[in-house]
């Protein structure tokens, strides 16, 4: 093995990629590139895929679209270019003794200069044509003899991620070396759970022995002896980044209990019962549980930290209703922070009709709207929006803020909305069903309340799949609905019109109310001044508008009874949890309720997504299945999430690991003091 780099101010894999023999300053650039900066970055770099290069096809065994990987000898190679030198053609063409493969690069003159007439040369990629057999725009790789010969053929070798003038080979052959000469410096993270332990033959400790080493499973991600290998090191190495993350979170939440004492805000009840009895209706049993789980967190030892999650009308509002009142009574002010001004309007209006029987003031603070609160004598709710995370807002005895349609917010937004108190309570909801993998993931540090049952009461929602040339169809039965006094929305994803093609609600504006005559049609969306926005939505709610035209901003926080029909147009366009959010804004009265997606027929793969929403109402369901198609950054929104990005980590599939990263983390901190 061959000696360390002298850098030796640093750990071995801290050590950066220039200390490593044949990285001058041209490739050091060039693994930059990759965002790899350390001996531990190159190490940790993922191969996109493997090649068995012990077992090949011939080229004559090549089937049509099916992905192959050959071998043969370049017999010809040329450059064609056409119209004036701007479009060209670079074939090679390849020969093994049992039939000929045209490679092609359409457009890419440079190709030329990496392959000479007599190379040997790996080739993988999908036939689109067999008379005469061709491959366009192949992965290639020249066969070249030598003493690292070995590390590139009669083996399962890695093909890697590249960025522009890297060589396969040289970045296969750099990680060799890399291997042989830093692997006995790959340690374990947490040697204690590697201990065998008596009473822990079945615990999550022995199942993290079971895995791989994280040297071994390092090797073998690269250089495994057989392909079953590669998964065991997978799991080994996503575990450790689900570990990690657990160890944070966990390790967080230990600081801030032992710093931080929770305000007494369980209440008397003296609102609470009068509120109750003025619904007029029974809370649910889900309800009910969640609301003592709540009052629980209210009266503890340090500050509620509680995520909230109910299905689109499963009764949320209602709860958090109830939890502010607890604190209200107890003394504290309680601040509601909503994602757009519609929502926070519409609450406003909700807990005004609710909280001012009791004698309770209910104020709004707005980017267009603030009340004045000043130094309030009396106790307080306060609506709003991101105006309540500006310096210029203060309120004093701030006992718990609520934080609805959490996924909308950062992280840091909810935490500058925090230090407007003396670490309040904390209650954040979203209707946007989190699978457990995913929460576990990022809200690793909040407790978890679900209600999973809806208000008796109301009405079936269907939901229809349908394509555009169903439209005539699709717009008599809206017709039929409107006529029986009901109302619709309908949904577009755009504003104005793109070259994409998409619907926008200002170009069909015009053609819709021609379309429903005589029924009045409303025009909302988020260029429109906050003014006019309410004008329209209070017409809608009084029933004077009769059909709502609008962006996805509907998506949170409308409830219109009477509107029982969603029509979402270039459906294919959005996810399924936002599609969910958007069909939860019918299917709050007592009339059955419709939702209609209409998809580009041309797309079958977005017509069979689109199916699991005619399939399933259950908001889980349908987020699994998103998480799964769309990965947890479109899900969620990568920025807004706060999520890591996970190299080896797939939070689509690794439930098992997140759960046993959650158990092993407080293995490893447990009799740990905070520091």
């Amino acid at each position: 093995m061959s000696a360390l780099p002298s850098n030796a101010s640093l750990p071995p894999l801290a050590q950066p990629v220039q200390e490593l023999r044949g990285v001058g300053p041209e490739r050091q650039a060039q693994l930059n590139r990759l965002g790899l900066f350390t001996v531990e970055d190159l190490l940790l770099h993922r191969p996109r895929r493997h090649e068995d290069r012990r077992h090949f096809r011939t080229i004559a065994e090549l089937q049509l679209d099916e992905p192959g990987t050959t071998r043969g000898k370049i017999v010809a190679l040329g450059l064609k270019r056409y119209r004036s030198g701007t479009r060209s053609i670079f074939e090679i063409i390849l020969e093994d003794g049992t039939a000929r493969l045209h490679c092609r690069w359409w457009n890419l003159p440079f190709m030329q200069n990496y392959f000479a007439a007599g190379d040997e040369v790996f080739v993988f990629g999908k036939p689109n044509s067999l008379k005469p057999r061709t491959i366009d725009h192949p992965e290639t790789e020249v066969i070249e003899g030598g003493e690292e010969s070995f590390i590139h053929v009669n083996r399962i070798a890695p093909v890697y991620p590249l960025t522009e003038g890297m060589p396969q080979r040289w970045l296969r052959s750099l990680i060799w070396r890399t291997l042989e000469q830093f692997g006995a410096a790959i340690d374990e993270p947490w040697p204690e759970l590697r201990k065998p332990g008596v009473k822990d033959a079945a615990g999550p400790a022995a199942q993290y022995r079971r895995l791989p080493s994280r040297a071994e499973a390092i090797r073998a991600l690269h250089f495994p002896q057989a392909m079953e290998d590669l998964e065991a090191a997978r799991r080994r190495l996503a575990l450790d980044e689900f570990l990690t993350l657990q160890r944070d979170i966990q390790s967080r939440r230990r600081k801030f209990e032992a710093k931080a004492r929770g305000l007494p805000c369980a209440g008397d009840n003296r609102l609470m019962k009068p509120f109750l009895h003025q619904l007029g209706f029974q809370l649910t049993a889900a309800q009910t549980r969640v609301l003592r789980e709540l009052r629980r967190d209210l009266s503890g030892a340090h500050p509620m930290r509680r995520l909230l999650q109910g299905d689109v009308g499963s009764g949320k509002t209602l709860v958090a209703a109830c939890s502010a009142l607890m604190v209200l009574e107890s003394g504290y002010n309680v601040a509601l922070m909503a994602p757009t001004e519609i929502l926070a309007e519409q609450h406003f209006q909700t807990f005004r009709k609710w909280f001012a029987p009791l004698g309770i003031s209910v104020e709004l603070q707005t980017g267009s709207y603030k009340s004045e609160i000043g130094n309030r004598k009396s106790e307080c709710l306060v609506v709003g929006t991101h105006a309540l995370i500006e310096s210029g807002f203060a309120l004093e005895r701030l006992g718990l803020a609520i934080i609805d349609e959490q996924h909308k917010f950062g992280v840091t937004q909810r935490e500058k909305l925090l230090r407007k108190g003396n670490y309040p309570h904390l209650l954040v909801m979203t209707a946007t069903p989190i699978p457990r993998t995913l929460g576990l993931t990022l809200y690793g540090e909040l407790d978890l309340s679900v209600i999973d049952e809806m208000p008796p009461g109301r009405g079936r929602l269907k939901t229809f799949v349908r394509t555009a040339d169903k439209l005539p169809k699709v717009w008599a039965f809206v017709r039929e609905q409107l006529a029986e006094g009901r109302q619709a929305y309908v949904v577009h994803p755009r504003v104005e019109e793109t070259a994409g093609g998409l619907k926008a609600v200002t170009t069909e504006f015009a053609n819709l109310k021609t379309v429903l005559a005589p029924h009045a049609v409303g025009l909302l969306h988020g260029r429109l001044k906050s003014s006019e926005k309410e004008q329209v939505m209070a017409a809608f709610r009084a029933n004077t508008i009769k059909v709502l035209l609008a962006t996805p901003l509907i998506e949170v926080g409308l409830d219109v009874p009477n509107a029982t029909v969603m029509l979402i147009e270039n459906a294919e366009q959005f996810g399924l949890a936002q599609l969910h959010q958007l069909r939860g804004r019918i299917g709050r009265g007592a009339h059955d309720s419709y939702c209609i997606l209409v998809a580009a027929a041309k797309n079958p793969e977005s017509q069979q997504r689109l199916k699991v929403l005619e399939e399933t109402t259950d908001g889980f369901r349908i987020a699994e299945a998103d998480l799964k198609l769309r990965g947890p950054g479109e899900l969620l929104g990568q920025q807004q999430s706060g999520l890591p990005n996970f190299r080896f980590g797939n939070l689509a599939e690794d439930g098992g690991l997140v759960e046993l990263a959650r158990e092993l983390a407080a293995m490893t901190l447990a009799g740990a003091k905070p520091s």
